[in-house]
């Protein structure tokens, strides 16, 4: 890929590497990445550093995970002749960042961002009572500010630290001279998307569908996934409404199989197996050619530790780019 200047706007997106990824994550982020590689001038990194914000204790399956997860971005369809994709922890640039931004960041701004407290309160069995998990949203802006991002493409959820970054933009500028964008938010509105149990899907529920899944243990997971609990018997009408299954048709199937399900599932036409046999084949169909363009990824893993290679050094002229001019503005050179 050529380093001529861009003239599209530029984004910037990250994922933290928790292993192999799984169709929330696909429906949630990867498919909005693979769609605006075309249209922005894309970086995504490997968020290994934001992982230690709650996972310090161990660290030993990262660097099996940080190639699981890129094997899948690139089975996705992300294309790093398009995109630039990077380590984070392989650029110094961000943590000298995220140092200065942390000298000018009120305390108040960190403990009122939503995802602090909901995280305290869920996560019980490790210590997050630590300075790296308060301040990770400054990292987060560091990351963002680092490539002079014009946009970040984030779900609803992540809105708020769009706008604490924003923020810290704003206060840096104020403080040592105009220097940083603020960032606009391209806003990812994802389906729900249920796991086997019913709750959002999510590795740590173990009730997710991962992308690498056969279609055989696809066929087996959603065999077990819970329908409309009124519905006991096999000629029990059922109410599509309140079904998980029904959700992952609402992405998965075409109009006809919804359709079709929608009405026969009221009238007891047809049962849940076969319901979930009809998502299954959709859900196959989907992740078919996604397998396909991981096969090689899976005989020469060399390949994916070479493109993350290729894109941190792209990243890295940036980056040290962007240092230059902060040091310079902070009076540190």
């Amino acid at each position: 890929m050529n380093d001529q200047p861009s003239q599209r706007l530029r984004i910037l997106s990250g994922m933290r590497p928790t292993g192999k990824l799984h169709l929330g994550n696909l429906v949630g982020a990867l498919e909005n990445w693979v769609k605006l590689q075309d249209q922005y001038e894309s970086y995504h990194f490997v968020a290994d550093w934001h992982m230690l914000t709650t996972d310090y204790a161990n660290t030993s399956e990262l660097q099996e995970n940080i190639r699981e997860m890129v094997t899948d971005w690139l089975a996705a369809g992300l294309d790093p002749n398009k995109a630039t994709l990077f380590v984070q922890s392989r650029l110094p640039e961000h943590a000298e960042l995220h140092l200065l931004f942390s000298m000018v960041t009120p305390l108040g701004w960190l403990e009122r961002v939503p995802s602090y407290k909901e995280q305290l309160e869920n996560i019980k069995d490790r210590d997050l009572t630590t300075y790296g998990f308060l301040g990770y949203p400054v990292l987060q802006a560091a990351d963002i500010l680092m490539y002079k991002a014009n946009a970040v493409p984030v779900g609803e959820d992540q809105v708020a630290h769009v706008e604490l970054t924003r923020e810290i933009a704003r206060r840096f500028n104020k403080c040592y001279g105009p220097l940083f964008l603020e960032p606009d938010v391209v806003l990812t509105r994802s389906p729900r998307l249920p796991g086997t149990d019913g709750r959002k899907m999510s590795k740590s529920y173990n009730n997710a569908i991962f992308l690498s899944d056969p279609p055989e243990v696809v066929d087996k997971k959603l065999a077990t996934m819970i329908t409309d609990p009124a519905r006991k018997r096999r000629f029990d009408p059922g109410n599509p409404d309140i079904c998980p299954v029904f959700d992952l048709h609402k992405v998965y199937s075409d109009q006809v199989v919804i359709d079709r399900v929608n009405r026969e599932c009221r009238t007891a036409e047809i049962g849940c197996l076969d319901c979930k046999k009809l998502v299954s084949y959709g859900i196959n169909d989907r992740l078919a050619p996604i397998q396909e363009r991981r096969k090689p990824y899976e005989r020469n893993p060399r390949l994916v530790w070479d493109i993350l290679e290729e894109g941190t050094e792209r990243a890295r002229r940036v980056a040290q780019a962007t240092m230059a001019e902060v040091r310079a503005t902070v009076k540190l050179t």
